[in-house]
């Protein structure tokens, strides 16, 4: 695969997948048509050599492998990434009626960048429980795909100081306006459920919307930018354009090792969930991998996960939030992500590992920590390594605006991190 039509492909992954159930859809698609078959917590597990599977939890998180020879003596191949991004989503009672514009209440999830949600053209998707006319309890995934919000800006003339001092206050600011009510309906405020049962209901037979999970999205599709299309935009790089590249990674490399790749959910919000990466997902189908206990516990001593997860790209207009040595530059190559406090799980001996896969990759590689004034994030990594007890380390693609409604990558890059993961799990 060459790097155009990587692009290429990538772009039309995170186009199609708005929501982290409609990513793990993707996901499963790719993984079927490669051979993957899919397997259920809840059954008896054979496994074979050779063969690849995959599982889900909660239709948001996604795990799959391929075992070789005897995984407890030889060890895993593992790659992490996760399949939420910051989003405002709806919340439970909705709806808006002010001043005859319909609206819905939401809520934010994670650490979203609020400025750039405004006067952008607004779709919703995500999963949506209903009952049928059997009286079952069923669910189906959605997206209106066209723009049916927006949230509006106050124009400058009645806030003179929105370029100085215009602060956001996520109750009340952000409801996105959908509908325009003529004077005569001014008094009868929509019903969303009824909204959401009117959009299902042909296709499932449903009767009733009992709940639901639904975000707002930018409906602006991903796109290459700049004078010699050096970089591409998109909303979710972070952190589909990871999920994407382990998937492609893993499915394109025939190699007798085991390899496995885990994308969980709720990542932006602290990763404590089922689903999550502190969660027992990963633990538990090693474990049944391994067979008992003492086996999985010599398996993952020879195992190793490669978390990616997006790094903060030096900006030209902020250089000075960076550590002047440790300033990762867009279209360089992966970022090495280190923290003194374990904020990221790299060690010295992993580091060094995917430097020496880097070299045979032909592949450049970077460094990145942050100012020593400053706060860190962190990621899957150090909470997989905790829970699991797995060597583990942190690299991820150099991006601009993390956590915005369209963040900035490198063209190079992926492809570059794609061409590393191949060579791990090879």
């Amino acid at each position: 695969m060459n790097d155009e039509k990587f692009n290429f492909d990538l772009m039309d992954f995170i186009a199609l997948s708005p929501t982290p159930f409609h990513a793990v859809e993707g996901m499963i698609y790719k993984l079927e048509c490669a051979g993957y078959q899919r397997l259920f917590e809840s059954d008896s597990w054979q496994l074979e050599e050779k063969q690849g599977y995959y599982v889900t939890r909660n239709d948001s998180s996604i795990m799959a492998f391929k075992l070789g020879e005897d995984p407890v003596s030889n060890g895993i191949n593992m790659v992490g990434a996760h399949t939420d991004s910051p989003c405002l989503k709806v919340k439970p009672e909705p709806d808006m009626l002010k001043k005859g514009y319909y609206q819905l209440g939401v809520e934010v999830y994670g650490g979203a960048l609020l400025n750039p949600w405004f006067d952008r053209d607004l779709s919703l998707a995500g999963r949506v429980n209903f009952i049928d006319e059997n009286d079952d309890l069923d669910s189906i995934l959605i997206n209106f795909e066209d723009a049916i919000a927006i949230i509006p800006s106050l124009a400058i003339h009645l806030d003179r100081e929105a370029n100085k001092d215009r602060s956001i206050n996520s109750q009340t600011d952000i409801p996105p306006v959908l509908l325009k009510l003529p004077p005569s309906e001014k008094k009868d405020k929509p019903s969303f459920k009824d909204i959401l049962l009117h959009k299902i209901k042909d296709e499932t037979g449903a009767i009733e919307v009992l709940d639901y999970e639904l975000s707002f999205y930018d409906v602006q599709q991903p796109a290459y930018v700049g004078l010699h299309q050096d970089f591409i935009a998109s909303a979710r790089l972070d952190n589909l354009l990871s999920c994407y590249t382990g998937l492609m990674a893993m499915t394109e490399t025939c190699n007798p090792g085991s390899k496995l790749l885990i994308c969980t959910d709720h990542e932006e919000v602290g990763s404590a969930s089922a689903c999550g990466a502190q969660g027992p997902f990963l633990q538990s189908v090693l474990e049944r991998i391994g067979g008992s206990h003492e086996n999985t516990v010599r398996m993952i001593d020879k195992s190793m996960m490669v978390s990616a997860d997006n790094a903060h790209a030096v900006h030209p207009n902020f250089a000075d939030k960076h550590d002047n040595n440790h300033g990762p530059e867009i279209n360089q190559g992966p970022v090495i992500k280190t923290n003194a406090n374990q904020r990221y799980a790299t060690n010295s001996d992993t580091s060094a590992l995917f430097k020496q896969l880097c070299k045979k990759a032909d592949v450049p590689v970077q460094s990145f920590v942050v100012r020593t004034d400053m706060a860190c994030g962190s990621t899957i990594g150090p909470i997989t390594a905790s829970e699991t007890g797995v060597k583990t380390l942190d690299v991820g693609v150099p991006t601009f605006a993390m956590h915005s409604i369209r963040e900035l990558a490198g063209r190079w890059d992926a492809y570059y991190l794609f061409r590393v993961l191949k060579e791990f799990y090879s």
